[in-house]
C-alpha cells in the first residue's frame, strides 16, 4: 500500500504498443512537473492529471513516484547520448580520453542548464526506496554502457574503471544540485577524474 492507500501494481507482463504509449506519456507528465517545480511538484495524482488518466493506472506502471522519477532519469540519460560520439576504434576522431571528456562535461553543462529537472531525478535516484532498484540498476548499466563507448577498445579492468566514473558522473550531479557548485567547477572535477582515472588504467 502507498501512503495515499493506493494498491502499488508492478507490471512483469510485456505491454502491448497503447501500454507503452502510455507508460512513455506518463514518464513525459512527470518531466515535465519535475521541470517546472522540481521533486516536490511530482505527486502520482498530478501525473495523472498531466497524462490524462486515472491515478490507479500510474500505479500500474510504477511503484511509487522514485520509481518514476528514476525512468524520466533513463529517458533524460539515453535522450542526452544518444548521439554519443564513438571512440576511435569504432571510427570517431581523437583519444578515447577526450570522447570521455567531452562525455563527462557535456552531461554536466545539460545537467545545469535544466537544473531543476536534475535535483528531482537526483534525489529519487538516490532515494532508499527499495522499490526503485531494479530501474537504478538498469540506469546504471546504461551509463556505463556509454562510458564505455567512448573509451573504445577495453581497458584492463574496465569493469571497475565504468564503475568508478559514474561515481564521479553522480558525485558531479549531486555537486551542482545539492551543493549548488558552479558548472565551470564542476566541469572541472570530472574531466581532471577522468583523467587520472584513465591514466591509472592504462597499462
Amino acid at each position: 500500500m502507498t501512503q495515499d492507500g493506493d494498491v502499488r501494481i508492478t507490471v512483469t507482463r510485456t505491454l502491448s504498443k497503447d501500454q507503452q504509449a502510455r507508460r512513455v506519456r506518463l514518464v513525459e507528465a512527470a518531466r515535465q512537473l519535475a521541470d517546472e517545480g522540481g521533486y516536490v511538484a511530482v505527486t502520482m495524482q498530478d501525473v495523472a492529471d498531466r497524462a490524462g488518466v486515472a491515478r490507479a493506472t500510474v500505479y500500474r506502471y510504477f511503484a511509487s513516484k522514485d520509481h518514476l522519477l528514476t525512468e524520466v532519469a533513463a529517458a533524460w540519460a539515453r535522450t542526452m547520448t544518444a548521439d554519443i560520439v564513438l571512440a576511435p576504434s569504432a571510427g570517431g576522431d581523437g583519444t578515447p580520453a577526450q570522447h570521455l571528456t567531452d562525455l563527462l562535461e557535456r552531461i554536466v553543462v545539460v545537467a545545469a542548464s535544466e537544473l531543476t529537472l536534475t535535483s528531482a531525478i537526483i534525489q529519487a535516484v538516490t532515494s532508499p526506496d527499495p522499490g526503485i532498484e531494479d530501474a537504478r540498476t538498469e540506469l546504471f548499466l546504461f551509463v556505463r554502457t556509454r562510458l564505455a563507448a567512448t573509451m573504445g577498445d577495453e581497458l584492463p579492468a574496465q569493469d571497475d574503471v565504468e564503475i568508478v566514473l559514474g561515481h564521479v558522473l553522480l558525485a558531479a550531479l549531486v555537486s551542482l544540485t545539492a551543493l549548488r557548485r558552479p558548472t565551470e567547477e564542476v566541469a572541472a572535477m570530472v574531466r581532471t577524474a577522468a583523467r587520472l582515472i584513465l591514466a591509472g588504467a592504462l597499462p
